[in-house]
């Protein structure tokens, strides 16, 4: 997050549009900027106490062309389906916002961050849905009801698609690509634009 301020010259005049998120982010920050929520209706009771949040979808949002400074996004675009579901979500991010923050687990780490399983996200899809209700740790570390878990597992092998750097590049043309490591290794990826 302060990567984040730092890169953008965030303040607290800042308006901000955090596609996918919650407030648990915006808190961590001594100095908050006046961020609107975007998320699924399912998440309202998470977002209940925020004071400004929408119920939608990061492919059409509802708003006009440049509305926020920014456009913030951590871990949502490969949740969002295909490849030209996560164009969409870019071309939105990018028109609603006159500058972006998009992050994303790179698919080249070595741990599947959503199912915390080692390569199991190399695999051949087949195989994944073989594996992945039996083998993986997600319960253990979100705590999920069974049905909450089996959610999981569904969104998870239907919908998640996880991007490399080349892939977000395309999908964001001009942006700067910013690499996060962790143990030499590239965990996740940041498409950022300075200026706009």
């Amino acid at each position: 997050m302060l990567r984040f301020v730092r890169s953008l010259d965030i303040t607290p005049r800042t308006r901000v549009l955090d596609v996918g998120g919650t407030l648990d982010y915006w808190r961590l920050l001594p100095a908050p900027p006046r961020v609107t929520l975007l998320n699924t209706l399912m998440a309202s009771e998470t977002l209940a106490s925020a004071s400004s949040w929408v119920a939608g979808d990061g492919r059409a949002l509802p708003f006009r062309d440049g509305a926020f400074d920014v456009v913030f996004s951590n871990s949502v675009i490969e949740h969002v389906g295909d490849s030209e579901s996560q164009a969409r979500f870019a071309r939105e991010a990018m028109r609603v916002g006159r500058r972006f923050w998009v992050q994303t687990p790179n698919r080249w780490f070595p741990v599947e961050q959503h199912l915390f399983m080692p390569l199991l996200h190399w695999l051949p899809r087949s195989w994944q849905s073989a594996l992945v209700p039996r083998l993986h740790l997600v319960h253990l570390v979100l705590r999920l009801r069974p049905d909450q878990r089996q959610f999981y597992i569904r969104h998870y092998l239907r919908d998640i698609r996880l991007l490399d750097a080349a892939q977000l590049r395309a999908l964001f043309p001009g942006a700067r690509v910013v690499r996060e490591r962790f143990c030499g290794w590239t965990k996740s990826l940041i498409a950022y634009s300075e200026q706009k």
